[in-house]
């Protein structure tokens, strides 16, 4: 504020009572963040709020990251929604607890590892299994060690110095442990059926493991002979006939031990009654095709509609008593490979909708056929062994031995080609072409994946657990269901639907792996024994102790070593009956036995081993989430959670998924380095984390500005308290009305920060925050009281504002500090210096109930409206520039309702528009009045204030000189005495 000029000039600025504070109006987070990172370290702040008795205890348990590379974007988000759940819990009067952890077994690591071999011309099957696994754990170290540090950059608060690993040696021992519960309880088998299987990575893969990305495919249009029909003469026509199957994996052909067809279907015989220039049909061929498809067939063949024709139905039952023949039966050097009949039968999983309306069966690499064959007892005669483990044909098989379906680096092999020309040789070809199809790939190689029969140790949901734990269900499935719907809530709601429809369809689990690097399958076979056999498994609770003693000493690696088995087994079975199993554990089995191992062993974990929230991306109904709930329904008989929180992917500004080679991506480092870790969490803050949410340089532009408005806010108050004391306190009752409203409207939001807190609503709670800081005090209740604060001397009005201001401050440092970690420090610590002071050591004050005042929010709402076209009219004047500032003014405000003419009177109206004067009528207004359409009943009639201009606080009053300070109003006049 600056003096004006009367008979007499003084400057009165100094008897002002301005703002006093050292908190800047630049942040500069990027530089300032770490110090502050330093100073929770210093002084202990996770460890000091343990210390805290009793209070009741909250545990998110951390779904662990794979510790093999910088944090993305998806990471920063994951952790910040999780840091935003521990905080706010934390200030809510809860023990709140997060352990940080890591995923260290498996794939990718392994394959990290493979690569750098590759590299020096290394073969990883000639180095030493210990000696590669010590590599595997020493990868994953040193990436633990970078990640948390960038974890630790977030504001990320938690056990840092204690974290867990899968691949500690209890973990192991642990996972050890809950496998072989599996083992005990009677779901754990051994069976040989097709699993999704990377030929590049040479290992089972489950769906977690599978992404789908389009694929260009070969398609062909292949011939079966009908070799015979087992009815009446009437059907033999069809003898010599062909039906005609169609696939897009030319590869399995060779696997091929049967056709179906559907039972429902209208199906008929069509011949070829001429032929192009270029087709492999010739007149007279016959064709059994289902009638729906056939157009699409011929075409396919490149015969036009005037070259065939239908000659009759075929039956169902005249399809069910044909026998077919192979199209490469006979074939020179096939050396009888394929001179069986093939089974011809009805399934219900045969379509109408596209091929032939007949599907060519190689049971061994696709579940439907598996399971069809499986029911009928028939998979002995049906399964195959074509396919290596490196997606290579057998050596010995003819005409495609040593053919790979993929290349070595997971592009396109030769093996599709040499099937299509050796049909195209024979003759067993009808068509061919090229279709592109969304295909399953590993999420790791990112090459394709095959099905592929082999024998692996599965889980079986369906099958009872003999654990005894009955409460929620006799087998997983129907504990994991259970679970889904009484056990569990889920936020957002549509998280139970996918987890229930998955579970509700899911096959036996797929545990185990052709790999190196993870948690072995801790398990023994009899030598010479089936899988059904009753004493296959060795079940002894002696050897299992055995394993896990040792696990708990040396590691996994001790299972590797040289004597393993007789160390096992020495002195409680002989060793010579038994075979070791070397397979390893699905990565997803460590990370879903992590609740036994953090949740239920540590000290920090919980008293149940049951977590209150566990927390991950949409991605994890299918991962995280789902191998939890089937782990811990197999050991604990229920969910290992209470509640599932779900968050969705972070696309770039246009909505597009993030890639390096789109160049969009927005790497979690460079936002911190330009704008600080705070910028990035509030852009969690405000999105709708629970949908997939967008990220780019404009979208923090905007977070930047909304966070540059709150910090104003905040500076504004530190400012005004700057020599706030007790004795500067008076009691609600006491305060004037506007005061009464903020307090009503701070126990209002105070109820709702606690209640979208509770429910992980941080776009609520920030929303609600932040438009009351932004819109209810700084444009509203600050702009009012400024003059008061800065001019009034020790009055109860201004006692009752800074008293306020108190209690905003405490309020919203508290409620924005689970968000704005490192600037609500900042602000606080303005206030409260001290080596032990911290923001994140207090809770959320509570806010007395009785602070509520409906019918005062009711009165400032309508005086708010009345506001509204007042400061609108004055606007009017200032862009005219009949004014220049609104203290010019005295308007007239004419008000045709009753009621609120008596409120606006009995208002400090002057003060609430921040004029100098203002009067109030209820005489009709006259045509040149100020109205907004919004606000009816309301007008304003431009006046001008009267008298002279005040030095000190620049309202323009009558009685401004002539008082014994010369130049000021008779309020400044008693602030000046």
């Amino acid at each position: 504020m600056c003096a004006d000029t009367t008979t007499e000039t003084r400057d009165y600025k100094d008897t002002l009572n301005l703002p006093k504070t050292e908190f800047p109006m630049r942040a500069g987070l990027p530089k300032r963040e770490p110090a502050w990172l330093e100073r929770w370290e210093t002084i202990g702040v996770y460890d000091r709020l343990r210390e805290k008795e009793g209070r009741p205890a909250f545990t998110l348990h951390d779904g662990p990251p794979y510790a093999n590379g910088h944090l993305h974007i998806g990471h920063a988000l994951n952790k910040t929604i999780k840091d935003m759940i521990v905080r706010s819990h934390q200030m809510m009067g809860f023990d709140s607890r997060y352990v940080p952890g890591w995923d260290c077994h498996g794939l990718p690591i392994e394959w990290k590892i493979e690569e750098q071999y590759r590299k020096k011309g290394k073969n990883k099957d000639q180095v030493d299994v210990i000696d590669f696994r010590q590599e595997c754990r020493k990868f994953a170290e040193g990436w633990v060690d970078i990640q948390r540090e960038e974890f630790k950059r977030l504001g990320i608060t938690g056990n840092w110095a204690d974290p867990y690993l899968t691949m500690d040696f209890h973990a192991e021992r642990v996972i050890a442990e809950e496998f072989m519960k599996f083992l005990m309880n009677g779901t754990l088998y051994q069976g040989s059926k097709p699993v999704m299987w990377s030929p590049i990575e040479k290992t089972a893969l489950a769906e977690a493991e599978i992404e789908y990305h389009d694929k260009e495919s070969f398609t062909i249009w292949v011939k079966f002979r009908v070799e015979s029909v087992d009815l009446p003469d009437a059907a033999q026509d069809l003898v010599g006939a062909h039906v005609v199957i169609w696939t897009t994996t030319p590869w399995t052909i060779p696997s091929n031990k049967a056709v179906v067809f559907g039972e429902e279907f209208s199906y008929g015989l069509y011949e070829v009654t001429g032929t192009p220039d270029e087709c492999w049909a010739s007149v007279g061929d016959r064709f059994i095709l289902a009638d729906k498809l056939a157009g699409d067939v011929m075409a396919r063949a490149r015969l036009s509609d005037d070259q065939w024709r239908r000659v009759r139905d075929v039956s169902a039952a005249q399809l069910a008593g044909m026998t077919l023949s192979h199209p490469l039966k006979g074939a020179e050097g096939s050396n009888g490979e394929w001179d069986q009949p093939r089974d011809f039968r009805a399934a219900d999983f045969v379509t109408d909708e596209e091929g032939t309306g007949f599907v060519h069966c190689a049971p061994s690499h696709g579940m439907e056929e598996f399971e069809l064959y499986r029911d009928l007892g028939m998979l002995e005669e049906v399964i195959t062994y074509n396919v290596m483990d490196d997606g290579s044909f057998r050596a010995d098989l003819p005409f495609f031995g040593g053919k790979y379906i993929l290349s070595r680096k997971g592009g396109e092999g030769d093996a599709n080609k040499a099937v299509i020309d050796k049909l195209v040789e024979v003759g067993g070809l009808l068509a061919r072409g090229k279709i592109k199809h969304s295909y399953p790939h590993s999420w790791r190689s990112k090459a394709p994946v095959i099905y592929r029969n082999t024998p692996q140790w599965f889980v079986a949901i369906d099958r009872p657990v003999g654990d005894g734990q009955n409460t929620h269900g006799e087998t997983i499935r129907s504990r994991a269901l259970t679970s889904i719907d009484e056990l569990v809530k889920w936020w957002p709601q549509t998280g139970r639907n996918r987890l229930y429809s998955m579970i509700e369809t899911r096959p036996d689990w797929v545990l185990s792996r052709q790999r190196a690097w993870g948690v072995p399958l801790t398990c023994f076979v009899k030598a010479g024994a089936l899988p059904t056999d009753p004493d296959f498994l060795l079940r002894n609770d002696a050897v299992n102790a055995r394993i896990a003693e040792a696990f708990e000493a040396e590691g996994a690696d001790c299972w590797y070593k040289d004597g393993a088995k007789e160390r096992f087994l020495s002195g409680i079975v002989d060793p010579a009956e038994y075979e070791q199993v070397f397979d390893i554990l699905d990565v997803w089995f460590d990370s879903g036995s992590t609740h036994a191992f953090v949740l239920r062993d540590r000290e920090d974990g919980t008293e149940d081993g049951i977590a209150d929230v566990y927390m991950e991306g949409t991605d994890q109904h299918r991962g995280w989430f789902h191998s939890s709930m089937l782990q811990a329904c197999g050991t604990l008989g229920r969910a290992p959670y209470r509640n599932v929180v779900t968050h969705g992917f972070t696309l770039d500004e246009k909505g597009n998924k993030m890639s390096k080679s789109l160049g969009n991506t927005i790497v979690p480092e460079e936002v911190v380095k330009q704008y600080g870790a705070d910028i990035l969490r509030l852009w969690v803050a405000q999105t709708d984390y629970t949908a997939d949410q967008r990220i780019g340089p404009e979208i923090l532009k905007g977070v930047a500005d909304s966070y540059r408005r709150l910090r104003n806010t905040m500076r504004f108050m530190l400012g005004s308290l700057a020599d706030f004391t007790e004795a500067d306190r008076i009691d609600p009752a006491e305060m004037p009305a506007l005061e009464q409203w903020v307090l009503s409207r701070m126990a209002e939001l105070d109820a709702r920060v606690r209640d979208g807190y509770a429910r992980f609503d941080f776009q609520d709670v920030f929303s609600a925050v932040f438009n009351f800081a932004t819109v209810d005090l700084s444009a509203f209740y600050f702009d009012i009281r400024k003059d008061v604060l800065y001019c009034d001397g020790d009055t109860t009005r201004r006692k009752a504002a800074r008293t306020v201001l108190d209690l905003l401050f405490h309020r919203l440092t508290t409620w924005l500090a689970p968000v704005l970690v490192f600037t609500m420090e900042e602000v606080w610590l303005e206030r409260y210096p001290g080596d032990d002071s911290s923001v994140h050591l207090v809770d959320f004050p509570e806010t007395p109930g009785d602070w509520r005042n409906e019918d005062i929010e009711a009165r400032v709402a309508r005086l708010r409206r009345v506001r509204r076209v007042v400061t609108s009219a004055l606007e009017v004047q200032r862009r005219d520039k009949v004014i220049g500032s609104s203290l010019e003014a005295a308007p007239v405000v004419h008000v045709e309702d009753a009621d609120l003419r008596e409120l606006v009177k009995r208002s400090d109206m002057d003060d609430l528009c921040i004029t100098s004067g203002l009067s109030v009528t209820g005489d009709p207004s006259p045509s040149e009045a100020f109205r907004m359409p919004e606000v009816q009943g309301v007008s304003v009639v431009f006046e001008r204030a009267e008298g002279e201009k005040c030095q000190r606080c620049w309202k323009i009053l009558p009685d401004v000189g002539r008082h014994s300070h010369p130049g000021v109003c008779g309020r400044c006049e008693e602030a000046l005495e």
